[in-house]
């Protein structure tokens, strides 16, 4: 398992990862009936809006030139809590056929790190009820399962 995580890179995500990205998306249950890789014209839309946003950045897991995970960052800061900075993690992903080595652990870790530079006092993060592995995951590294969160689509 070491060998694999000594080999990984983490780096900001660059716009020819993006395909890999989206297929990282469609690589999970949920994904698979959600995300299309046929058109990547929305996926292109909202790469570009993301990039003009300086409180968003996107992680990948970089294996010998194969993407093989990601984490998007967005940085806020509220009222509540005496105003304190927070880093929200989203579509973190791990390539199904390199899951349980550990590459989930270091990207998160790196997700971490990274909101620590930024000056933020937590990190919060949301993951589908369906997902009860990825609950173990988050809560063997320290996260606790303190809201239920809700969804409107528009």
């Amino acid at each position: 398992m070491a060998a694999l995580v000594d080999e990984v890179t983490v780096r900001i995500a660059q716009i020819q990862d993006l395909p890999a990205l989206v297929a990282l998306l469609q690589d999970d249950v949920l994904g698979r009936g959600r995300e299309q890789t046929d058109d990547l014209t929305p996926y292109e839309v909202a790469w570009d809006e993301m990039q003009l946003d300086p409180n968003t950045e996107m992680l990948v897991l970089d294996l010998a030139g194969r993407v093989v995970g990601m984490a998007t960052l967005t940085y806020s800061r509220q009222l509540a809590q005496q105003g304190l900075r927070r880093c929200t993690v989203e579509s973190v992903r791990v390539a199904s056929d390199l899951r349980g080595q550990g590459l989930g652990q270091a990207l998160i870790q790196s997700c971490l790190d990274m909101a620590r530079a930024r000056g933020c006092g937590l990190v919060q993060l949301s993951s589908s009820n369906s997902r009860s592995d990825a609950h173990r995951f988050y809560q063997r590294l320290g996260f606790e399962a303190s809201h239920t969160g809700f969804k409107l689509y528009l």
